[in-house]
């Protein structure tokens, strides 16, 4: 998981500068700092229009160590009554692993390692805040007063829906290629994925979630990239059907990806300096993560 300072990233400039630069919560002591926000993302994969906002780090040993012990503090019912466990484990090809059950926790470990105080969610992460709000005050209550509860902060952007299947989210893991547009995806790509999007019969462009979910998160994107409202993008396309429409938004995502394109393609040639980003986002986060750990395993009793 990532980061981030509190510094909100605006356009392509700020985030490719989010890819490369050392948060700016430098300050280890927690009683130094007033707040500390964390935002998460998959450090697997590629980047999609959905999460391209997010700043990628490499996870630390610290993570997964307090994440086992925050399992040790958690019911399995707790976990098992998450929605995000029960619409996957609902699916019939689905396995029900044991990764699945458990990476909430994992997400908790990333949040509590760095003493965060406030988490930036989406709507779907609600559950999941609760979680990790439950897992800071058990352990406070059982150890002392050590970790914040950090805060949700619910974000005013709703989540950007797979183009294939409108009732679910853009997925980097998505099977399906077309459902997904990557921020690596070329021109041609990207036009092909919004060709084949789903819509439904109607050729009229509204903004009708419940009832036009494919044409919805269509305008939705519309909206997202070019920062227009969701009423302005209705009315300037009055008069187009769903297929130029299609092309119209295709046009948008790429005007917006150009400039993130040429910049991590310039970025791809240095390999030594990506090897350096790499090394000084580990030391920092391992900087921050480190302290923590080590009181909370004097805490629990294995020092």
């Amino acid at each position: 998981m990532a980061l981030r300072s509190m510094r909100k990233a605006r356009g392509c400039g700020s985030f490719i500068r989010a890819l490369h630069t050392r948060p700016d919560a430098a300050c280890a002591p927690q009683k130094d700092c007033m707040k500390r926000v964390f935002s998460g993302i998959q450090p697997t994969g590629i980047p999609h229009l959905g999460n391209y906002l997010g700043a990628i780090e490499n996870w630390v040993p610290e993570h997964t160590q307090l994440s086992w012990i925050l399992t040790c503090m958690v019911r399995l019912p707790r976990l098992q009554h998450l929605h995000q466990w029960k619409a996957k484990t609902g699916k019939q090809k689905h396995d029900g692993s044991v990764g699945l059950l458990t990476y909430p926790v994992l997400q908790a470990a990333d949040i509590l390692v760095y003493k965060s105080t406030h988490v930036p969610v989406g709507e779907d992460q609600v559950q999941h805040m609760e979680l990790v709000q439950d897992l800071a005050q058990g352990f406070n209550k059982r150890y002392g007063e050590f970790f914040p509860v950090p805060k949700s902060i619910l974000t005013s952007m709703k989540k950007v829906k797979s183009l294939r299947d409108p009732s679910a989210k853009m997925s980097k893991s998505d099977p399906d290629k077309l459902a997904t547009v990557r921020i690596t995806d070329s021109p041609e790509e990207i036009v092909q994925k919004f060709r084949k999007a789903v819509t439904d019969f109607t050729s009229e462009i509204t903004y009708d979630p419940a009832n036009r979910g494919g044409v919805s998160n269509l305008v939705a994107i519309h909206a997202a990239v070019t920062g227009l409202t969701v009423e302005e993008v209705v009315r300037l396309s009055s008069g187009l059907d769903t297929a130029r429409y299609k092309l119209v938004v295709a046009d948008a995502v790429i005007e917006k990806f150009a400039p993130i394109k040429n910049e991590i393609e310039k970025l791809k040639v240095d390999q030594g300096h990506l090897e350096k980003v790499l090394q000084v986002g580990s030391a920092k986060a391992k900087e921050l993560a480190y302290p923590v750990f080590q009181e909370v395993k004097k805490m629990v009793g294995f020092l």
